[in-house]
């Protein structure tokens, strides 16, 4: 206790204790400084008369220099490297001082003592300014009893800024204990008294030696296989896995505590977010008036959320769901009153109510994010199928051409390349009959075609997890049945640069990486569960695939404006050739008259091949 309340009193008069320190490193130096300059049988010639009147000089010349530059003002923090270099200047104008106060009274001491005396002060100052943070700092170390021990794996800057404010927190949840880094050139470094143990390969290892219970992954720069590797190793030694963000995420590089995260689904997936500087295009949509079909969905919502962000005069959500209404104007607004004009509560399906609303508002822009998308229960209904992404697809296509929209962007799937399902077969037909009004309206007429998004409704892992939760099965269509996966933000970017860099009739893919295997997605979040799942296989079901594809046959892969984004011409389709779909009898009519029209035009879809 008392030790505490030593460390508060000197800490309150930080400035006047350093004066005492330094005042008496002086007095130390030049004491020593000058017995230096003889020998033991010479102690005798020393001028102890002259030293005693040159010490308070010297000291008063300290305090002068401190006062000069800042030092006994709390102008620096206490330890860094502004307060050493006003240390260093204020200790080498009092040896200029001292030297000449020594010289004016006629060689107090040796010429030479003054300034080996003005280092050997600095070094005391220096040494006890070191101390002073040492003390300081392992006072304000966390323990284990208030924090989880772990590991850092990663040497460099951002492993030490996140170490040094873990060390210097005594609330911090977590205590650094040892670092691991694959470059053997730093198996001898320390970072704040922490060493590094080792490479990947000394995980388990140290995890058990050090009695670590965390790994945080401390390279915002990591690739994505890196960290799906040390996620796996950290799960088999018992260790819950933590990351930085990519640098991409970081504001100016800095990392703090608060960016410590769990570990993502896109993390667990192998792979981070593709960033398309969005920022950099979109500035069609400022001071625009913006409508959003199907506002209230995954896509549709953050869609909204980002177009808000570019201060379009007008952001007109629609949607036929009030309570995805309620929650997309909540997110944004942060109320949700639901009386706003810029909420639309409309089915796409009601065309003559479509119409009214598109001639009132006059949109210049529209994105059309309003889908039926659940593969296997539209294989089922495949009417309603029609009657959303087909009829309604037209509706509004039919809309914004007579609003005169000056961008119309359909949002597809990955599943209309070379399309097997009814889902595939509905897109597609989506996707040419925006070409054939580009072809035939004023305004830029494109669609965006990407694979699964993450976290998005009903997708596969928001089913994984929730089987996770009941305790089991998770349930896999096939082990080896692979897809692309995106994250809601980067389907909505590219939904956002289509706008600005697509041309008319074109539908642009997104390089999104290699496919992942579904089951290795499910034996990574069953491994992170509490206790044991099981996981069954259930065979693939009607209108599924093995393996997706982005591109369909003789669809060539050209990236004329951004690398990581393929444009590709869309056949055109005349809304009048598809007026056969109304009257069709039975399921198995409607989807075979659906697949006759995704193969015209020169593209056959794989069913048909």
């Amino acid at each position: 206790m008392w030790q505490s309340r030593a460390v508060r009193w000197l800490a309150e008069r930080r400035q006047f204790v350093q004066v005492v320190i330094d005042g008496f490193s002086w007095v130390v130096a030049l004491v020593f400084a000058t017995l230096m300059r003889y020998d033991s049988n010479q102690l005798k010639l020393v001028d102890w008369s002259g030293l005693a009147t040159l010490i308070p000089l010297a000291v008063l010349a300290q305090i002068v220099g401190g006062l000069a530059f800042g030092l006994y003002l709390g102008r620096w923090r206490f330890g860094s490297f502004d307060e050493a270099f006003a240390l260093a200047r204020a200790v080498a104008l009092a040896t200029l001082l001292t030297f000449t106060i020594n010289a004016l009274l006629h060689t107090l001491i040796p010429v030479r003592s003054t300034f080996s005396g003005g280092v050997a002060a600095l070094v005391l100052m220096a040494s006890s300014r070191y101390l002073w943070r040492l003390v300081l700092e392992t006072r304000r170390r966390p323990t284990d009893a208030t924090a989880q021990r772990m590991i850092v794996f990663g040497a460099g800057d951002g492993a030490a800024q996140i170490v040094a404010q873990l060390l210097r927190n005594p609330t911090s949840p977590y205590l650094p204990v040892a670092l691991l880094d694959d470059d053997p050139r730093k198996r001898s470094l320390r970072i704040s008294g922490v060493r590094v143990a080792g490479g990947r390969s000394a995980l388990e290892a140290t995890a058990e030696e050090f009695g670590a219970e965390v790994l945080l992954i401390a390279i915002p720069s990591a690739d994505a296989d890196l960290v799906a590797e040390l996620n796996d190793i950290a799960l088999s030694a018992g260790l819950d896995v933590k990351v930085l963000p990519t640098v991409t995420e970081l504001f100016n590089g800095v990392v703090g505590v608060s960016d410590i995260r769990d570990v993502t689904v896109a993390d667990l997936l192998g792979r981070h977010e593709i960033v398309t500087d969005v920022e950099s295009i979109a500035h069609y949509l400022t001071g625009k008036r913006v409508l959003v079909t199907g506002a209230g969905g995954s896509i549709g919502s953050e869609l909204c959320r980002q177009i808000y962000r570019f201060a379009p005069d007008e952001l007109i959500m629609l949607d036929r769901d009030e309570s995805a209404l309620h929650a997309v104007q909540l997110s944004i607004e942060g109320r949700a009153l639901l009386d706003s004009p810029n909420l639309v509560l409309l089915d796409i399906r009601d065309q003559p109510t479509l119409f009214e609303v598109f001639e009132a508002r006059k949109p210049h822009v529209v994105f059309h994010a309003a889908a039926l998308k659940h593969l296997t229960l539209l294989e089922q209904h495949p009417g309603e199928a029609v009657k959303s992404n087909i009829w309604g697809t037209l509706a509004v296509l039919e809309a914004a051409t007579r609003a005169e929209v000056e961008r119309f962007v359909n949002i597809s799937t990955d599943k209309a390349a070379d399309p097997i399902s009814v889902l595939g077969y509905s897109k597609r037909i989506g996707e040419r009959l925006t070409a054939w009004f580009a072809e035939r309206h004023d305004g830029a007429y494109l669609s965006v075609r990407f694979g699964n998004v993450l976290a998005s409704r009903g997708s596969v892992l928001e089913t994984f997890h929730a089987q996770i939760a009941s305790g089991g099965p998770v349930t896999v269509t096939h082990p080896d049945v692979t897809r692309y996966f995106m994250t809601i933000p980067e389907a909505v970017e590219l939904v956002i640069q289509a706008g600005a860099i697509g041309g008319d009739g074109e539908a642009l893919v997104l390089d999104m990486g290699n496919p992942v295997r579904i089951l290795d997605v499910a034996r990574r979040l069953t491994a992170q569960a509490e206790r044991h799942i099981n996981i069954v296989y259930t065979g693939l079901r009607p209108g599924e695939k093995l393996h997706e594809q982005l591109l369909g046959t003789g669809e060539v892969d050209v990236r004329p404006t951004h690398p990581l984004v393929s444009h590709v011409p869309v056949a055109p389709l005349d809304p009048a050739a598809i007026t056969a779909l109304r009257s069709s009898g039975g399921n198995a009519e409607l989807i075979d008259d659906m697949a006759k029209f995704c193969r015209a035009g020169g593209i056959e879809s794989e069913a048909d091949r």
